[in-house]
Formats: C-alpha cells, structure tokens, sequence
C-alpha cells in the first residue's frame, strides 16, 4: 500500500517500491480512459475529448506504452531470453484468446440474435467465427466483425476496436528481446537513447518515411507508439541517474504538454521519457486501495470493454445518455475483466512462475502481485530496479 513520503524524500527523492506503488491504479485509469473515450463514437456522437490533435483514449494507450516500455526493458535485461519470452506470451496471449473466444461465443451470438431474431446464419456468415478466431489469434487484428456484425449500431462492423494496439505491443516486446542480446545494450544506455531519438525522428517525418515502406499501414501505427515504449526505455536505462523527485515529476507533465500542444503530432512522441517519468513519479506517492495494489485487472478491461459497450449499444443502451451508458460500460466491463484475472491471467502468470522456480533459474523477483513489473528496489535519488515478471 503506497505510504505518504517523509520531508526528506519530498526534497530529495522517492522510491519505486513494489509494495508500495500506484502502478496498477495508473493503468486501470489509463484503461478506463480508453472505455470512456470509446463511448462517444460508440454513441454517434464523434470523437470525443481531444488534446493536441490526438483523441483521450490514444493518449491512454500511449500511457500504457511508455510504462511498458520501462518495465519490460527491466524485465528483459534481468533475465535470460527465454525466460522473457515465455512471460511475455503467458502475461499477453491467455487473455486475449479468452477473449476471442468470449466475443464469438457469447457477445456476437446475443448481438447477432438481437438484430436477426435468430441465430440461423451465425456460424456461415462472413466473417464467419471461426475464421475470426484463427485470423486475429496472433495478435493481428485481420477482421473486426463476426458474422457481418454489430448490426444497428452508430459504429457497425467491429465488435472490438481496442484489440489492435497489441500485436504492436508485442511488436516492441520483439524489438526489445532482440536488443537484449547485444552486450552493448547491457552496458550503455546510449543506443537505446539513440534508437529512440531516431523513432521521433521518424515519427516527425512519417509521411516522408512511408514512402519508402509502400505506405505500409503497420509501419505507420508502429512508429506512432514505439517513441513512447522507447521513452520508458530510455527512462529505465538511465535510472541510476535519475531520482524520482517532485521538482522533475511536475516539469516533465508541464513540459510534455507544451511540446505536445506546440508540435502535434510528434510532440506527444518526443514526450516519451517524460511521459514515462511523469507516471512512474506520481505512482511512488499516489494513494492506491489494497485491492487494485494486488491486482491488475486494467488488461481485462482494455480488452473487454468495447465488446461490452457495443452490445449495449445493440440493445439500445445508449440512448440512455452518455453517463448512465458509460456507467453500465464501465461496471460490466470490471465484472469481466475480474473474471479474467481471477480465472485466467492470475492462475497462468502463477503457474509460470512455479515453473520458473522448480526448474532452478535464477530468479530476480519479489512477491509483490504486479504484472509485468520492475520492481524499484530504490537508492536515494535514483531508480534501481530488479525485475518481477509474472
């Protein structure tokens, strides 16, 4: 449970502790940042709230990146490729098949037989639902609708809209097992800093870039994300450096909001790092109930609220109005995503874990309950970190 800081670490600096920071309350936020974002144009009622030429739920999930980016570097650089692999696969894929597999069985079904008064036809129609499950179940999100569906809805054709952030998500899990196996890398921070100066470089001149890549869509969305997951990078790398203080945490979120308001579209991106500090800082102070401390369910929801706000929306729920719309969203979409902690990613990530035990490796965790984290083992006025990966 996060502790109130003393005067000295007010004026000197504070610690990422594992136990006692407000990570898994940040990323739950971030998630429902993107639920609520989602509700206005899931209603018809256009993009929603907009900040420097990007809608409140890509910021989110640039949020979402730059603090991966830090943790996953610590988790790569702690332990063996293998090892990173298999948590990153475990901690990423149960969940996101599951809910593959919810969305054909259950959403798509009642959305289907809500617009149809049937369910004849579901299983034959394109996209059909088991090509929707063998297309999207590597990450890649090939087709959006199950069997021609949501129908009657201000946003048709696409029954889960977040899905698509994750195989770049993994894209940059790639990118960073890779790096890994230079000694270079382990050594120096620089070529990190230096790849991810390069990324907002590219990012800065995307239009001019594509060109050479045919207009490569993937490319494009990549380089959108990547400078954040970088920026946490660089933030991890350079942690010995650099101390959680309150003077930096409040100049890093006013700084990143004049770059971004000054240079849309890559001023968010060349915010990387500072967006990565800023959110790291604030989770070393920030109160966090018990619960959500020791446990993470921000994935479930990211994964399950836009199915669930669109079978609402299929039964007409939003014609309620945007609050009690986003009220039902919100309290169905925690149910689910409950279940799938509880039942899916808690169970597998501890199943990994055991294994990783019993076959002897070397193991650099704690028993903190945090998915995917580094956990700040901190000196005064800088970031040391091991890494727990569940």
């Amino acid at each position: 449970m996060p502790r109130s800081i003393d005067r000295h670490e007010l004026w000197f600096g504070s610690k990422l502790n594992p136990r006692r920071n407000s990570l898994n309350l940040i990323r739950l936020v971030l998630a429902l940042a993107v639920l609520v974002h989602h509700c206005w144009p899931l209603m018809g009622l256009g993009g929603g709230p907009e900040f420097a030429g990007e809608w409140l739920g890509g910021w989110a999930v640039a949020g979402f990146f730059s603090i991966s980016g830090y943790l996953i570097t610590g988790s790569r650089l702690n332990n063996r490729l293998g090892d990173y692999l298999v948590h990153r696969v475990a901690r990423i894929m149960p969940a996101f098949l599951t809910c593959l597999l919810f969305m054909v069985v259950v959403i798509a079904p009642l959305g289907y037989l809500a617009a149809k008064g049937t369910l004849s036809g579901y299983l034959s129609t394109t996209t059909t639902p088991l090509n929707y499950l063998f297309s999207n179940m590597f990450l890649k999100m090939q087709y959006a609708d199950i069997s021609g569906g949501p129908y009657g809805v201000p946003y048709p054709g696409a029954w889960n809209g977040s899905l698509w952030s994750l195989y770049y998500e993994f894209v940059c899990y790639l990118i960073i097992a890779a790096l890994g196996l230079f000694a270079l890398i382990r050594k120096s921070p620089w070529p990190i800093t230096i790849a991810f100066v390069a990324s907002v470089l590219v990012q800065a001149n995307i239009e001019k870039v594509s060109v050479f890549l045919g207009q490569n869509y993937d490319f494009v969305l990549l380089m959108r994300l990547l400078p954040f997951f970088l920026g946490g990078s660089v933030l991890f790398l350079w942690r010995h450096r650099v101390g959680l203080h309150w003077i930096p945490g409040i100049l890093a979120i006013l700084s990143s909001l004049i770059i971004m308001s000054a240079f849309p579209g890559w001023g968010g991106p060349a915010c990387g790092a500072l967006v990565a500090y800023a959110l790291l800082w604030i989770s070393s102070w920030l109160p966090s109930p018990e619960f959500v401390h020791r446990n993470d369910i921000s994935y479930g929801v990211y994964i399950y609220a836009f199915p669930v706000q669109q079978l609402l929306a299929v039964y007409g729920l939003h014609h309620f109005g945007l609050a009690a719309y986003m009220t039902l969203s919100a309290g169905i979409t925690i149910g689910l995503a409950l279940a799938s902690w509880f039942f899916v990613e808690q169970p597998i990530m501890k199943r990994v874990r055991k294994g990783k035990s019993d076959s002897g490796a070397p193991r650099n965790e704690s028993k903190s309950s945090l998915p995917e984290e580094t956990n700040g083992i901190e000196k005064q006025g800088s970031i040391t970190a091991t890494t727990q990966v569940n």
